[in-house]
């Protein structure tokens, strides 16, 4: 039996949901493009409640968007935070985002990182991670966020990763509360 063939694509909705050309300045505007990309994954029944976009930290420039598709791609890694760099890293066409002579890059989360995402957002080369809703805002629905310590954002913090957390947090946790009304697979 051959090898199975992988290709990663953002559910068709999202192209015509983003706004492309905007640019995003402050924190709360990237959070909420965030949001609302969550509140649509969750109406249209694309994935889990958690999303992602990846910036141009200085600029607000939207380079990528992530969903979380594991369930409905059978991946267990396909995570918003990870479909995000993915994206980013091929539209930049770069394995790194903290490459010299680039601009810097965060990555915006509707929640923090489980233990997976967090490590990669380590590796991506990120300069910021912005978060919304809290490790214990998803675990409060049933979600097992793995190992993810004050220390893990310490450590982050220590390689150079700016972090700063509970950014429009009330609107994020929502995207729980709306997911699971929905009948959404907690995994």
């Amino acid at each position: 039996m051959p090898s199975p063939r992988l290709q990663v694509e953002l559910p068709p909705w999202v192209d015509g949901f983003v706004d492309w050309q905007r640019h995003y300045p402050r924190l709360e505007d990237r959070m909420a493009l965030v949001v609302e990309l969550g509140h649509e994954q969750v109406r249209r029944a694309t994935g889990g409640p958690f999303t992602a976009a990846v910036f141009e930290r200085d600029s607000g420039v939207l380079v990528a968007v992530g969903v979380n598709m594991a369930v409905p791609a059978h991946n267990c890694v396909l995570h918003a935070e990870a479909v995000a760099l993915m994206m980013a890293g091929a539209r930049l066409h770069s394995h790194s985002l903290g490459v010299e002579g680039m601009p810097a890059h965060e990555l915006v989360s509707s929640c923090e990182p489980c233990a997976m995402c967090l490590g990669a957002t380590l590796w991506s080369g990120v300069a910021r991670l912005v978060t919304g809703a809290t490790k214990a805002d998803a675990e409060a629905i049933g979600y097992d966020e793995g190992p993810v310590f004050p220390e893990s954002y310490a450590y982050l913090e220590q390689r150079g990763v700016a972090v700063v957390r509970q950014v429009l947090r009330d609107q994020a946790r929502t995207l729980f509360t709306e997911y699971r009304a929905a009948g959404g697979v907690i995994y």
